[in-house]
């Protein structure tokens, strides 16, 4: 298995690391989604999570492996930025989180309020990158990448575990995939501990980075366009050291979904579940809606994220997209 510097033992490290600094997400079935589906699906409500998606977990293990630096810094879709920020507070650290024009601004507003500055930088990720490097390279920031990182990776697989402890007979584990952090820790544990289960990648058709790498054989570059799934936008990293590979040996099945499938999804899981999430946590409900994902044995759904527009969630309830 690929793995390259991460393995089972790190993640049940940072497990325990980790243990006072994040919360252990319920899951919870689905039956809407089940009878759909034609089987059990469960859904693990990750985006109960303090700071409201899983992204706590691998940034909350990479701080807590600093030495001595000046601060943090990292670029961010929105996610790990907010991640990164509560981490840093916790420790004490300054934190500089940079991010391209496409983030919503909610999410540059929650960064502000956790004591970091949200640093606006061009109109991808990859600008933002540059702006967090020389932030290290000048400044003497430690870097702590959002999915390209072995302790972020790690962290991130600690969420597999809980799983396979919660839902031991899971048969697939459908994972929201971007730049392949949260799927490459969580099939890196789930299929270390049942090497049969299958883990589903899902994505948006819009601007893609793993999938249109995947496709090509090697990291290539999109352009970032607005999504509903905004979680799940930017680059892979044209040095990914990590992700690429992991991604590419243990992920089982990609699902590509329109923006109107995000949207059902969502609309789905608030008016079926309860379940506030935002585009990227609702792209497993989004693929069993849309006939593209059926449950062969039970089938966990990651809720990854709640970190929606309050604005956009109630137009997306009415119809809108």
């Amino acid at each position: 298995m690929v793995t390259g510097m991460v393995t089972l033992d790190d993640i049940h490290a940072a497990r325990d690391r980790i243990a006072g600094m994040v919360r252990e997400t319920p899951v919870k079935p689905a039956p809407g989604l089940s009878r759909l589906a034609g089987g059990p699906v469960w859904l693990k409500c990750e985006h109960r999570q303090e700071t409201g998606a899983f992204k706590l977990r691998g940034a909350a293990n990479a701080v807590a492996r600093l030495g001595d630096v000046a601060g943090v810094t990292t670029a961010s879709t929105g996610n790990h930025g907010r991640a990164l920020a509560h981490a840093a507070r916790a420790q004490g650290l300054a934190a500089v989180i940079c991010v391209s024009r496409l983030v919503p601004q909610n999410k540059l507003d929650a960064i502000a309020a956790l004591g970091a500055e949200a640093r606006v930088i061009g109109a991808s990720q990859d600008e933002a990158f540059e702006e967090a490097r020389r932030l290290q390279r000048e400044e003497g920031f430690a870097l702590i990448p959002p999915f390209d990182h072995a302790d972020v990776i790690a962290g991130q697989g600690t969420l597999g575990l809980e799983i396979l402890r919660q839902v031991p007979d899971a048969a697939a584990i459908a994972v929201p995939l971007s730049g392949g952090g949260l799927l490459a820790g969580v099939a890196l544990a789930a299929k270390s501990l049942n090497p049969a289960i299958r883990i589903i990648g899902i994505s948006m058709e819009r601007g893609a980075a793993m999938a249109a790498s995947l496709k090509a054989g090697r990291p290539v570059e999109v352009e970032e366009r607005q999504t509903l799934a905004d979680s799940l936008g930017g680059g892979i990293g044209m040095r990914n050291r990590l992700t690429y590979p992991m991604v590419r040996e243990l992920m089982d099945d990609l699902i590509l979904l329109t923006e109107e499938e995000i949207a059902a999804g969502i609309r789905h899981l608030a008016q079926q579940d309860g379940e506030t999430v935002e585009g990227a946590a609702a792209v497993g409900a989004g693929a069993i809606l849309a006939g593209k994902l059926r449950a062969d044995g039970p089938l966990v759904l990651i809720l990854s994220g709640a970190n929606i527009d309050p604005a956009r969630h109630a137009a997306i309830l009415r119809g809108q997209t």
